[in-house]
């Protein structure tokens, strides 16, 4: 998204394969949740590991899917599970089946990548009668189609995250009280599968109407000292994005 820094990129990529991946699962395996609908015992198939693959699988989690993906790169494998991308690496498409048949029955979330070419695979699917519930074609084309709505919000703050961003996510929280739920669940849950890989950032499409009201309680929060760091918040739109920041009183910093 144009106005976007680079190290937001992937957490936004992440975001918008979320929100397609759940309009494309069907309502009638939609599951309701604490953190909003989900898509829990849906096999998702995001094919190769490649960047898009990891947005996909990383969005999967968020989604509450079992996921299946690809790749016979080792740094590729390696990587996925260094970054918590994927929960099993795994030699052959059995390992897979029995991995995601038992988590799929449970509705609970689960990354699986088998280290096979996406080609050999996916003959090995066809085969075996291995038939996802939901195809990375679908979800990426419901991600283009999804181009336009709603407002980016992205927050970060300008040090100590993991001591600040919990009660900007709060605030966040309480703005979104009232919206679609499926924003809810990707606050909630989205730092728990990007981990690191969120380089302390957060972001989440809503309305004009939460961009305005979570700024104006940051605002404030800034003001009382509450928050004693650096907060800038960016709000991007199709036309690209504006950016507020809110510096803490100098005083505040220096204790």
């Amino acid at each position: 998204m144009q106005g976007l820094p680079v190290a937001c990129a992937f957490l936004a990529e992440v975001e918008r394969h979320y929100r397609a991946l759940l309009a494309a699962v069907p309502r009638k395996d939609i599951n309701p949740g604490e953190w909003g609908s989900s898509a829990g015992g849906n096999l998702l198939y995001a094919g190769v590991l490649d960047e898009a693959g990891r947005a996909l699988v990383v969005a999967g989690n968020v989604a509450g899917a079992a996921t299946l993906t690809a790749t016979a790169d080792p740094a590729a494998q390696k990587q996925a599970i260094r970054d918590g991308v994927v929960d099993f690496l795994v030699t052959s498409l059995d390992e897979a089946v029995r991995i995601l048949k038992n988590e799929i029955r449970k509705r609970e979330t689960v990354a699986v990548c088998v280290a096979l070419e996406p080609y050999d695979l996916e003959r090995e699917m066809e085969e075996r009668g291995v038939a996802p519930d939901l195809m990375r074609e679908v979800i990426l084309e419901r991600r283009t189609a999804q181009r336009g709505h709603g407002v980016l919000v992205n927050w970060h703050v300008a040090a100590a995250p993991a001591l600040w961003l919990p009660g900007l996510d709060a605030m966040a929280a309480e703005c979104l009280s009232g919206k679609p739920a499926e924003a809810q669940r990707w606050l909630r849950l989205a730092p728990r599968y990007l981990g690191r890989m969120a380089r302390g950032e957060r972001m989440v499409t809503a309305d004009t109407e939460f961009a305005a009201s979570f700024s104006e309680r940051v605002g404030q929060a800034v003001e009382r000292q509450e928050i004693a760091v650096p907060v800038t918040i960016r709000i991007c739109d199709t036309a690209g994005c504006t950016e507020r920041r809110f510096p803490a009183a100098a005083e505040t910093i220096g204790s």
